[in-house]
């Protein structure tokens, strides 16, 4: 891919002597490092490596010629910084591509990222924090024949490994295709409409060798989708609707049950006042192009959290919940309301109150007489069909005011119910973990210099305790920034625990670049973006992110 480049740079001149063509060029990039210097501390169970010092980092090189693109990412981990997977490691070229985007024709060939309707049925991304990366390396096609009509196909394989500074593939082979109708650009009577609609499908299958000498193994596995999104005046619908077929895999226990996912999203806006409603069900969809794998690789499709991602230090990574791909039934109701400005309760500015509430169920499973060891179908599983059993319930409530021209502030509490047997976040406890989490929020604003503080405080009977959070936040404006941030774990059951993790960082940007330092300690957690999330390690040390775009 290097040679390719560099052979084009060089003919480009002699391509045409036209400065209108050379004008049509361009060059884009980014870079971004995240260096570690580690000490151990055995009291928060921090360990240091070998080479003290451990590093990401990521350049992507794009070049452009009207409308032909091309490009690649050097990827680099020396190793990688602490919590990611050990696969990560060494240096080369992680993604490079080439690519035709006409008007109505897109053809890449090489690495690309992909999604059909919201994910369920196919989803090829890249999330750094988590590490997971299921990159396709193959051919993306995408046509729109006519206005109001777009189609996609994809095939290759997904990235599984960068392992010696070389990408290594999944062993199953991916393909699928995607087409979706807008009704409103369809039909010319419609396109005036208050009623908007635009319905879509999808296919998707993986073929794999088999690898079990056991039982007997479908080589060939699809997944089927359908999908609809409706909007009338201020409300909204969207359904989707996905069955895959007998997909016998590790995660499963290699049964032959078939697997089903339905998400169903269905809101009303209007000025000072919105609801959202969400319910999704899901059973036996993990999907992978390698039956074997566990964890968050080569994953074919997305489960999207139904729950909501919280941003504050301690919701967020404490107890987090991430979706159970063998089955869950769950559902989500959020509510935001804004007290009109001037009134006795909503003061000068106006107080939005925001509302959310989400609940995910283990799914009612009937089991059969059938003798599993002729059919392997383990039980018959219905949409929307739960049990008692909770997973996970999250209830929180926001409160944001603005204060004056220069002060806000905001209020929010959060309770958490999490079975820690079904998605274990510590070792500490059994069976469900209540945990109550309130924070509060102040900003004060003049001129260039802003001052943020947060104050958070987690509180529980079980696990390691209550925790308090402090956060301070002086910016700046537009290049400097300091903070300092305490977790203090005052309710841990054992004394010598009871500790303080204090960590200082001060930063500086300007244009498109930004420089951050931070040290000190890290307590071990749980990091979720989507409804996906991995483990990260207690730390002890200094820290250093450099990003910059050109």
């Amino acid at each position: 891919m290097i040679k390719y480049l560099v052979s084009l740079a060089c003919l480009l001149p002699f391509v045409s002597n036209s400065q209108d063509l050379l004008n049509l060029s361009n060059v884009t990039g980014n870079m971004e490092t995240n260096l570690q210097y580690l000490n151990s501390d055995t009291l928060i169970g921090a360990a240091a490596p070998e080479q003290k010092a451990v590093m990401n980092t990521y350049m992507n090189v794009n070049y452009s010629l009207g409308k032909f693109r091309t490009g690649v990412r050097f990827e680099s981990y020396l190793p990688a910084v602490a919590g990611y997977p050990a696969f990560y490691d060494g240096t080369g070229i992680g993604y490079r591509y080439a690519q035709y985007a006409g008007d109505r024709l897109s053809v890449t060939a090489g690495n690309f990222y992909e999604q059909f309707g919201s994910g369920l049925n196919f989803r090829s991304y890249e999330e750094r924090a988590l590490g997971l990366d299921n990159v396709m390396d193959g051919v993306n096609i995408k046509f729109l024949p006519i206005k109001g009509i777009q189609l996609k196909g994809v095939f290759g394989k997904q990235r599984y490994r960068f392992d010696d500074g070389k990408v290594e593939l999944s062993s199953g082979v991916v393909r699928g295709v995607d087409g979706e109708l807008n009704l409103n650009d369809l039909i010319k009577k419609f396109s005036a409409s208050k009623f908007k609609v635009s319905i879509g499908a999808s296919f998707i299958s993986k073929y794999q060798k088999a690898n079990n000498d056991t039982i007997e193994i479908p080589l060939n596995i699809g997944s089927y989708g359908l999908r609809a999104n409706l909007k009338y005046s201020k409300f909204y619908l969207n359904v989707e609707y996905v069955k895959k077929e007998n997909d016998p895999s590790t995660q499963n226990g290699y049964i032959y049950n078939t697997g089903h996912a339905a998400l169903i999203n269905a809101g009303y806006s209007t000025k000072g006042f919105g609801i959202l409603l969400s319910a999704r069900s899901i059973d036996n969809m993990s999907f992978r192009s390698d039956r074997s794998v566990v964890g968050n690789q080569l994953m074919i499709n997305y489960l999207p959290a139904l729950s909501k991602q919280h941003t504050y230090n301690l919701a967020g990574t404490l107890y987090p919940y991430a979706a159970v791909p063998n089955g869950e039934v769950a559902y989500q109701v959020e509510v935001l309301y804004k007290i009109p400005k001037d009134s006795k309760l909503g003061g000068h500015y106006g107080t939005d109150i925001q509302l959310n509430s989400a609940i995910a169920l283990n799914p009612m499973r009937h089991y059969s007489d059938v003798d599993f060891a002729k059919t392997r179908i383990y039980y018959k599983g219905n949409l929307f069909d739960s049990s008692d059993s909770l997973y996970f319930y999250d209830f929180n409530l926001h409160i944001y005011r603005k204060l004056s021209k220069k002060f806000k502030a905001s209020l929010h509490y959060f309770h958490f119910v999490f079975n820690n047997d079904v998605n274990i976040v510590t070792k500490n406890a059994h069976g469900n973990i209540t945990a109550d989490i309130g924070v509060a929020e102040f900003q004060y604003t003049a001129k260039k210099h802003s001052i943020r503080l947060e104050l958070q405080g987690l509180f529980t009977q079980t696990d390691k305790g209550n925790w308090a959070t402090a956060l301070l936040e002086y910016t700046f404006s537009p290049h400097w920034f300091v903070a300092v941030m305490d977790q203090y774990n005052y309710g841990n059951p054992d004394p010598v625990h009871r500790l303080h993790y204090l960590l200082g960082s001060f930063g500086y940007s300007f244009d498109n670049t930004r420089f951050m330092f931070s040290y000190g300690k890290q307590r071990a957690g749980i990091v979720c973006i989507g409804g996906v999330c991995r483990p990260v390690p207690a730390t002890n040390g200094l820290t250093f992110t450099f990003t910059t775009a050109f």
